[in-house]
């Protein structure tokens, strides 16, 4: 995975921030971010460039240096992206906010083993709960994930999920929406 080079400085006399899609949001260790729209993806990086997922945040979730000692870390927006900066000292749900950062990571950790069909239809149902809306042909999952960044989550080659989606796909599991989004059946 190669890392922007670029990441724009912080604003601090800004309030709202906006950001693209696959733009990283930068890290301060005083600086919290409140995801007022879109969704980000917050990772590691092992010595050997492995990608480690250690979360999936959207709408009124809060991300930032202050919440981790892993490092490297980095916060890739995976939509455009609206933040507002806030001092941890500003964050009057910290403990929650904490609580919500540890159960997504031993939820993500629980997925990296076992068979890989099922961690993929886990990953898929937990999506669905965290980002999904219900329409009349089932759940659509409201996030544009690259094959390869499913595989990132799950510990696995982009290879064995392209094939798994598509027999998931076979067997009327999943279905697309404009190409990019998952809708579970």
């Amino acid at each position: 995975m190669v890392i922007a080079q670029f990441t724009p400085p912080l604003r601090h006399n800004s309030r709202i921030q906006s950001f693209k899609r696959r733009e990283f949001i930068p890290l301060d260790e005083g600086i919290l971010w409140a995801i007022e729209e879109g969704a980000v993806r917050t990772f590691t990086l092992t010595e050997d460039g492995t990608v480690i997922s250690l979360g999936f945040w959207g709408a009124q979730d809060v991300v930032g240096q202050p919440l981790t000692c892993i490092q490297p870390y980095h916060i890739e927006c995976l939509a455009d992206v609206q933040v507002r900066c806030v001092l941890p000292n500003e964050c009057w749900h910290l403990n929650q906010v904490m609580l919500s950062h540890i159960h997504q990571m031993q939820e993500l950790l629980r997925m990296r083993s076992g068979q890989i069909a099922e961690r993929l239809r886990q990953l898929l149902e937990w999506l669905a709960d965290k980002f999904g809306h219900e329409t009349e042909q089932g759940r659509r999952i409201e996030l544009r994930l690259t094959h390869q960044d499913i595989a990132d989550t799950l510990g696995t080659t982009r290879v064995t999920i392209t094939r798994l989606l598509r027999q998931f796909e076979q067997d009327k599991m999943i279905s697309w929406f404009r190409q990019h989004y998952i809708q579970l059946h």
